[in-house]
């Protein structure tokens, strides 16, 4: 075989191996329940279609680690570049009802790449009887859309999305409207919002693995940090302890942000030293079979707070337990955040960073408070970490938020975060999935001083 081939198998292998069930098998019942929940909401005579991400190339022969596209893997649990999903509630023939695509996999293939999904596991993995190969695409969907009026795309909608680069799922669209241009065309996004929103028990005991996870690389951590260290050493610390519990890492991108780099939003450089009085803001989670948990918790280098650095940590305690108490089925989302930052500024008072003029004079558009706190203090998490969900309708059970205000002041060298994932209960307060991850600044000082 030429160099450049055996290469690219090689990088595929590693792609694929390296992640292809790292993780403990799903059941399938949970995406037998997606599917039918998403059937369920489709017009009549409609097909809907759902492509994998693409495998995207660095240069030469190198690319970047394969991501699911969170979808198909929501409706199939199929874990594997080069995979269509067909669903057709109203085929004629009950196979082609649900029909899973997947690339041929051969001895060939076996030796270089690894474990691929045979039509038999196929079928273990995702729970749809029809599987076929890739290859067969194009012929079966061209028969099945004789059948159909209607076909759904699955198009990016989410609010924070900034997609530049042309997808698989793009390259299908483009080509369908093309090849069948008389059918009608509807959204898959909708609907997804609306049942990814809400999770099943399953997917609240796999967010449950992966928030027990970032427990416990940061309770490596409090024993580690000390100072003089580096942020990139955290970041590893972390990262060995996420893999070593069967996550491929980090849940997104890791905040290691000392000193006033917690002024920082979106800090990713994590290249400087920890010093001796400062704080280090760490928003880092791993996550577990596709689905993250996101942590923030600010700790002293020194291992202790300053006075006036544990009266603002108290602060945004505070406001993260008051805005949990607010995420009951009802609540919108807009209104919930109106009502965090009255409760932000009440703080910010106390702390003297405001006064009363400040607030009588703010500007509605941007109040008083957001020199301090300029993000929200909460969005949806679950197969992303800004994850679907519906945001102009009322919450509801088993919607899983995050909490995270923070307070930052540059002027002060300090900037503090602190962030849980919890559920929303039919009644009462939100579960939270991180209630055993130490939060509380005696706790933080006892742990790391022992």
């Amino acid at each position: 075989m030429p160099y450049f081939l055996r290469k690219q198998h090689i990088m595929r292998n590693f792609i694929s191996k390296y992640k292809f069930m790292k993780y403990d098998q799903i059941p399938n019942s949970l995406f037998i329940k997606n599917r039918k929940k998403f059937m369920d909401r489709m017009q009549s005579k409609s097909i809907a279609v759902f492509n994998s991400n693409d495998i995207y190339p660095i240069g030469a022969d190198s690319v970047l680690p394969f991501e699911q596209h969170r979808d198909i893997f929501y409706l199939s649990g199929a874990d594997q570049e080069e995979t269509i999903l067909v669903l057709f509630p109203d085929a004629v023939n009950k196979k082609h009802r649900e029909v899973l695509f997947v690339r041929e996999t051969n001895e060939h293939i076996a030796i270089w790449e690894g474990e691929k999904l045979t039509k038999e596991k196929a079928t273990e993995v995702s729970g749809i009887e029809t599987i076929c190969w890739l290859q067969d695409f194009d012929k079966i969907f061209f028969d099945l859309m004789t059948e159909a009026e209607t076909i759904y795309f699955n198009t990016n909608e989410h609010y924070r999305q900034a997609v530049e680069t042309q997808t698989r799922e793009d390259r299908f669209i483009e080509k369908c409207k093309r090849e069948y241009p008389a059918h009608r065309v509807a959204k898959s996004n909708p609907i997804l919002q609306e049942i990814r929103g809400v999770k099943e028990p399953e997917e609240i005991d796999i967010m449950q693995t992966a928030c027990n996870i970032t427990e416990k690389g940061f309770r490596r951590l409090l024993s580690f940090v000390k100072p003089g260290v580096m942020e990139y050493e955290i970041e590893a610390e972390l990262l060995h302890e996420f893999i070593r519990n069967k996550s491929k890492g980090f849940a997104y991108p890791p905040i290691i942000a000392s000193g006033n780099n917690a002024n920082v939003l979106h800090y990713l450089e994590n290249n400087k030293p920890c010093n001796a009085g400062d704080l280090i803001l760490m928003d880092t989670a791993a996550e577990y079979a596709n689905y993250s948990s996101d942590l923030t918790r600010t700790i002293p280098v020194s291992g202790k707070f300053t006075k006036r650095q544990k009266e603002v940590y108290n602060a945004v305690l505070r406001v993260k337990d008051d805005a949990t108490k607010m995420l009951v089925p009802g609540t919108l989302w807009a209104e919930y955040h109106k009502e965090c930052g009255k409760i932000m500024t009440s703080e910010l008072l106390g702390l003297g960073l405001l006064d009363k003029a400040d607030v009588q004079n703010e500007n509605p558009e941007w109040p008083a408070y957001k020199k301090y706190f300029m993000h929200g203090t909460s969005h949806h998490i679950g197969l992303n970490t800004h994850d679907y969900g519906a945001l102009k309708t009322p919450m509801k059970a088993n919607m899983v938020f995050t909490v995270e205000p923070g307070i930052y002041i540059p002027a002060e060298n300090m900037g503090i975060r602190l962030e849980d994932d919890v559920v929303i209960q039919e009644k009462g307060e939100p579960f939270n999935l991180m209630a055993h991850i130490p939060i509380k600044a005696d706790e933080i000082e006892e742990l790391m001083n022992n």
